[in-house]
């Protein structure tokens, strides 16, 4: 099993170009099994969860070619709707393939799903959905056995609350449907703005993109043809290497991304000290020599995104005063806590609310990566900490993160990956 290992750091320097973005890829790809010929898609990340649900469509039939920066997908040969345990359990998006083979299909079995342990994100309003628009659900020996025996049909869903992995279900199941649905209380990611629009320009009528209210004019069970598309930068991972930054007190440039995806997070950079110079497809980062504390709220964008809380906690560990952060979308999403706190840190936690007394000393140790940007937050925390950090189970950072520790050590970080 592969570890990192790093030390502190006096400064980084240079540019890091941004991947593409996992949670647009992992829709995209499983928006092509509506498709009637192969896609090309373009910058699709090389992460650990695209690998996951590309193996999962060959394991339905379909067959692709994954290149540095080129991927096509062809579907036309699936021939297989059942998504079984062995690799749903290890990845929770996979249940997007529910919507469009139900679509497809009419019928489809897929196992309920895993993922990241940061608390239960049940997926009830995808089913409620689903049978709304007159499918069968039958959950049995631990799959979801759907079935639409006279076709998907449109009708007017009302979300009880946000949710994106549910909207972009929704959407694919609705492209191919009998009639038009409309979707309130829509996610407004950027990830599910894309969604959208390649669905829009593939032939699919979607109005109200952006919104929380998507009209979505179904095929009527009509194949589409998907044109060639570029995936949108990640904001999460940007926002991370925005941290690094930050942290180390370091100017990093930032391409190949969009700034227009960022704005909650530059925003608390910006109030923690940091200055920033932004064009269209860049962002350098001048951070201060005082970090200043900060108050954070996560919510569903445009508002701060939980996928950043980790990474802003290590952060806030080193501000001069204390720092609150709420974590408002997953009961569970402190486990980070405990590994920083090995390393020097001040965090006390009282339910879904963290308190940061900063500007504490960290000492490198041994720390277990516990989700995704709970490996973000330990390697953040190892650059300045005094010392030598090595970060275990990184094999939830692979989830996530194109060549990381590369990526840091092209912008001088003393970072390397070893083997247990």
């Amino acid at each position: 099993m592969d570890y990192l290992q790093i030390k502190r750091v006096n400064s980084l320097s240079g540019n890091i170009k941004i991947s593409g973005a996992k949670n647009a890829s992992l829709p995209l790809i499983a928006m092509i099994i509506l498709a009637k010929q192969s896609v090309t898609i373009n910058n699709l990340p090389h992460v650990a969860d695209i690998n996951t649900l590309l193996k999962l469509l060959s394991n339905l039939g379909a067959k692709y070619e994954r290149g540095e920066h080129v991927t096509t997908v062809d579907t036309t040969s699936l021939t297989q709707t059942k998504a079984t345990y062995d690799i749903v359990k290890t990845m929770r998006a996979s249940i997007l393939v529910l919507g469009p083979l139900l679509a497809r299909f009419g019928h489809c079995e897929v196992s309920l799903p895993g993922g990241c342990a940061i608390g239960q994100r049940p997926i009830d309003l995808h089913l409620k959905a689903l049978e709304q628009m007159g499918t069968n659900i039958n959950i049995k020996a631990g799959y979801i056995e759907a079935t639409a025996p006279n076709g998907l049909k449109g009708c007017d869903i009302i979300f009880d609350k946000i949710t994106v992995t549910g909207t972009a279900n929704i959407i694919m199941a609705a492209a191919l449907a009998n009639g038009i649905t409309t979707i309130t209380n829509a996610a407004r990611e950027p990830e599910v703005v894309q969604l959208c629009e390649v669905l829009d320009k593939s032939g699919v009528k979607i109005d109200g993109i952006g919104t929380a209210i998507l009209k979505i004019t179904g095929t009527s069970g009509k194949l589409i043809n998907i044109n060639e598309f570029k995936v949108i930068p990640d904001r999460i991972e940007a926002g991370t290497y925005l941290c690094a930054g930050a942290i180390t007190k370091s100017e990093l440039t930032l391409t190949d991304v969009n700034p227009s995806h960022l704005s909650a997070v530059i925003s608390k950079l910006e109030e923690m000290g940091s200055k920033f110079t932004i064009s269209k497809t860049s962002i350098t980062i001048h951070p201060s020599n005082i970090i200043k504390p900060v108050k954070i709220v996560t919510q569903e964008y445009p508002a701060f995104p939980t996928d950043m809380q980790a990474q802003f906690l290590a952060l806030a560990t080193q501000a001069i005063g204390t720092s609150i952060i709420e974590e408002k979308l997953f009961e569970n999403r402190f486990m980070h806590v405990s590994e920083l706190q090995r390393m020097g840190a001040d965090i006390s936690l009282n339910g879904h609310v963290a308190t940061i007394n900063g500007g504490t000393k960290l000492s490198g140790t041994d720390v277990m990566a516990t989700d995704l940007r709970a490996s973000s937050a330990l390697v953040l925390a190892g650059l300045i900490a005094d010392g030598v950090t090595d970060v275990h189970r990184i094999y939830h950072l692979d989830r996530g993160y194109d060549s990381l520790e590369i990526k840091l050590q092209n912008v001088n970080a003393d970072i390397k990956r070893l083997k247990e």
